[in-house]
């Protein structure tokens, strides 16, 4: 069911959250990667993917967000939210079609990072040719 147009946006989206990812730690672990279907009126017909880490230990995360991440990505075109919640520090990241969120912990338990693509169209036409 993917689409071509799916496919580049998957991988862009992939390449940006395994960089953030860097910036904590290098032991992200995949969380979920892979085709949603995103349309319960008319499954099959609107796609998009998701994507995600999670990395348990992340010495400073907080800075690491604030003074690196977060600068680094506005300067790519990223626009950014802060949706943080007494519970953990949101950053929310979003340009041209795809969105993702950076989670880290305040009680010190890691850093999960989760976006996806815009929605997509499933030509059924095309790929029955």
């Amino acid at each position: 069911m993917i689409t071509r147009e799916l496919t580049d946006l998957a991988a862009e989206l992939t390449n940006v959250i395994d960089s953030v990812a860097e910036a904590f730690g290098s032991r992200a672990v995949p969380t979920v990667d892979g085709e949603l279907d995103c349309d319960p009126a008319q499954p099959g017909h609107l796609v998009c993917w998701q994507y995600g880490v999670r990395l348990e230990d992340s010495p400073g995360a907080l800075r690491v967000l604030t003074e690196a991440v977060r600068p680094t990505l506005e300067a790519a075109g990223w626009e950014s939210y802060d949706r943080s919640t007494y519970r953990e520090v949101i950053g929310r990241f979003s340009r041209e079609g795809a969105d993702f969120s950076v989670h880290i912990a305040r009680d010190g338990r890691g850093v999960a990072i989760i976006g996806s693509t815009r929605l997509v169209s499933v030509n059924r036409d095309s790929e029955e040719n």
